[in-house]
């Protein structure tokens, strides 16, 4: 009868940990820019405005 192993988790690099993180957190800054912000962030220009504006409607988001 063969030797049971015990079950090891493997080890997962601090680099992508961060690299996870990292992309989490720009998802979560590009998803709050796009349904949330409401010219606060974007008031500088209108092309990045109407970016936004554009992004809400294709995601069904009411805006207006």
């Amino acid at each position: 009868m063969p030797k049971a192993h015990p079950l090891t988790t493997p080890a997962v690099s601090p680099r992508l940990l961060w690299t996870a993180l990292t992309v989490t957190a720009a998802l979560l800054l590009m998803a709050y820019l796009v349904v949330l912000d409401q010219g606060a962030v974007s008031q500088s220009g209108t092309f990045l405005h109407e970016l936004m504006h554009d992004g809400r409607h294709l995601l069904g988001v009411p805006c207006h």
